[in-house]
């Protein structure tokens, strides 16, 4: 960050961001960030798109619009002639907003901030994940590893349309030009990005963050269960998870979540002997704070590399300890023997054993919490969020004034 730089005046902050056609934790931390905005006084104008309009679209059109969208060109411009904003704040772009809309900003005289919310800049899929295991196969080069197999929605006529839009605009100098900051979530996710080619200078690190704060309640040796919060697929470590459980019939666990798991899910809690694994499904996120305020600790079991992880930091505001895969942005953000426990990707056995420790030394486990719980307070507030944020813009305009 540029240490020392502030805000001294609220700002008028232009928003762009492009939902995709489920909505995803990507919406979620836009509407989080955009209301910390307005709560400290800035104007906030949104530019929003959405992907369900491909749908009504020519292939021709969608193509073309995915690689620079002249009508969102157009459109951004209109809106900066009639709603002048100090900074631009980009958040997706893919696939209708398009690069375009840094060119319309720029020709404005708008300085940008881009927060990278996946790994799409180096990776087609967006993951680093492929056939059940991490993949750097498009790291650092042309993306047409990610084209043979498909990583894009199965299909390689979308992952090309990635692929080729990404590269043409690394070719073009598109990333290294087009903003004056890169945010991402952790340093792990920073290192890879830069490792793709975004200019280290210009990239820092600004993690979510909890609000409103639900209150370090957790319950220490008096957890009730463990509990998993996530999505119900392979990339989240749900097998390994379900493989660890067999295990350990006397612990019980609460899984909350949906995805194209929920039926292994269903057929091994219907087919277990021990009615020790309760899946709950999808819940609201007042219901996940209460479940957590219930649990020993939280296991975070995901075999891909992830950007961030919100529910480690949600964990952590309940004083909740948690057990994560010693992999990726997980391994960064979870203290091993201090915010909570690490164990080896995928090791269902490791995971089991990990588990048990953690079960039986309740008040060391207690103490962990304690610790996850002063992690939120010096981290993932929203305080302490927006201090980080407000020294990103205040960066840009600075570069932008000087340059």
């Amino acid at each position: 960050m540029l240490r020392g730089a502030m805000i001294t005046r609220p700002l008028r902050i232009l928003v762009v961001h492009n939902r995709y056609r489920e909505p995803g934790g990507e919406d979620l931390v836009v509407a989080a960030e955009t209301a910390l905005l307005r709560a400290n006084g800035h104007t906030v104008v949104e530019y929003v798109d959405d992907n369900r309009r491909i749908d009504s679209l020519s292939t021709v059109a969608a193509v073309t619009q995915t690689v620079w969208s002249r009508p969102s060109r157009r459109r951004l411009a209109a809106l900066l002639r009639d709603q002048p904003v100090d900074v631009a704040h980009f958040h997706n772009t893919f696939f209708l907003v398009s690069p375009s809309a840094y060119g319309a900003c720029r020709a404005a005289g708008v300085p940008g901030v881009q927060t990278l919310h996946n790994y799409r800049l180096a990776c087609p899929a967006a993951t680093f994940y492929r056939a059940g295991r991490p993949c750097e196969d498009c790291l650092g080069r042309l993306p047409w590893p990610g084209v043979l197999h498909a990583c894009y929605r199965g299909s390689r006529a979308e992952t090309a349309l990635v692929a080729v839009t990404v590269t043409a605009h690394r070719l073009l100098g598109t990333w290294r030009s087009a903003v004056e900051l890169y945010v991402t979530s952790t340093d792990f996710q920073r290192r890879k990005l830069v490792a793709a080619g975004l200019p280290k200078d210009r990239v820092v690190v600004k993690p979510h963050f909890v609000d409103p704060d639900p209150g370090g309640s957790g319950n220490g040796s008096a957890g009730e269960y463990a509990l998993y919060v996530g999505r119900l697929g392979p990339e989240k470590g749900v097998g390994t998870l379900l493989d660890a459980w067999a295990q350990l019939p006397d612990i019980p666990l609460k899984i909350a979540g949906d995805g194209p798991q929920a039926d292994l899910v269903t057929k091994y809690v219907a087919e277990r002997p021990q009615p020790n694994v309760e899946w709950v499904g999808r819940v609201a996120r007042d219901t996940v704070f209460a479940l957590l305020r219930k649990a020993r600790f939280l296991i975070f079991p995901s075999e891909c590399y992830e950007t961030f992880g919100i529910a480690i930091a949600e964990a952590f505001a309940c004083g909740v300890p948690v057990i994560a895969s010693r992999r990726g942005a997980m391994a960064e953000l979870v203290a091993d023997g201090r915010t909570g426990l690490l164990f080896a990707p995928g090791d269902a056995a490791d995971l089991a054993r990990t588990v048990r420790r953690a079960w039986s030394a309740q008040e060391a486990t207690a103490r962990l919490g304690r610790a996850a719980r002063a992690e939120y307070e010096a981290r993932y507030t929203a305080a302490r969020n927006y201090e980080m944020l407000t020294e990103c813009y205040a960066r840009v305009l600075e570069a932008f004034r000087t340059r």
